[in-house]
């Protein structure tokens, strides 16, 4: 995978934010596949709202944000009310991250965030546009990043360096299990422990350890009164799933 965006493509582009979109998106094409299966992508047509990419083989889609310099904490998107819209939607597409340099024109970090690990706590509501504004009382919002755990950010490229395209894949598997959960509450909580065990920051770890999240995780979900009971039922959920491997009593290990 090369990582120098084609400065040449852009050059009859005058705003800085088609130069922008050209250079990404041509990168995107000529350089990503699909985590989903490993086949090339093809471009939709201008026009189609939300997506930017697809996979011809399994009609897996893709919108892609791109940024200069860093990808940062948040990334804003469009209408509150739309997007929560499209949590509940099959066809929201998976979510391409990228980011470059804009002295060397290369790519710093592009990644993927998968659909799957969208849900209404990691969107944002932004304040209403002032009266004077042209869209005035419209609503936008954030998809907050640094609510989404670590699996949920599978890295074609980090920090300038490539990952191999078996890696990837092999990321993407790990969590498919959450497409069958269709329940976004459910989906929630099982999130929210992976977030937990990404703070424990250990590859093994105790149910105390999680435990020590339970504060946290009662000001999350303030109608649960039996907050370590769900804690031992997501954490029996992940190990039957894979994600987890039960060591010993009490005891797990990331897989």
């Amino acid at each position: 995978m090369r990582t120098h965006l084609d400065v040449k493509i852009a050059e009859r582009y005058c705003s800085a934010s088609q130069k922008s979109r050209v250079l990404t998106e041509t990168w995107v094409y000529n350089e990503a596949f699909c985590p989903n299966c490993g086949s090339s992508l093809n471009q939709f047509q201008k026009g189609k709202p939300v997506a930017d990419f697809y996979c011809a083989k399994c009609s897996e889609e893709y919108e892609l944000k791109s940024k200069m310099d860093s990808i940062g904490l948040r990334i804003v998107d469009g209408a509150y009310r739309t997007m929560l819209e499209r949590l509940k939607s099959e066809n929201n597409p998976n979510l391409f991250l990228l980011s470059y340099d804009l002295g060397s024109f290369v790519v710093q970090n592009f990644l993927v965030v998968p659909k799957h690990f969208f849900v209404p706590e990691i969107i944002e509501r932004r304040k209403p546009l002032t009266e004077t504004a042209r869209r005035a009382g419209w609503v936008g919002c954030n998809i907050l990043l640094k609510d989404i755990p670590l699996t949920g950010k599978i890295f074609y490229v980090k920090g300038g360096e490539v990952e191999s395209k078996e890696r990837i894949l092999e990321n993407w598997r790990k969590t498919l299990f959450l497409r069958e959960e269709k329940e976004l509450a459910t989906k929630g909580w099982i999130l929210d422990i992976m977030n937990c065990i990404d703070k424990i920051g250990k590859e093994e770890f105790s149910l105390s350890d999680v435990y020590a999240f339970e504060a946290v995780l009662k000001q999350r979900h303030p109608n649960n009164r039996h907050i370590k009971d769900k804690i031992r039922q997501q954490l029996q959920f992940l190990r039957d799933k894979g994600y987890l491997d039960f060591v010993a009593r009490g005891k797990y290990r990331l897989n």
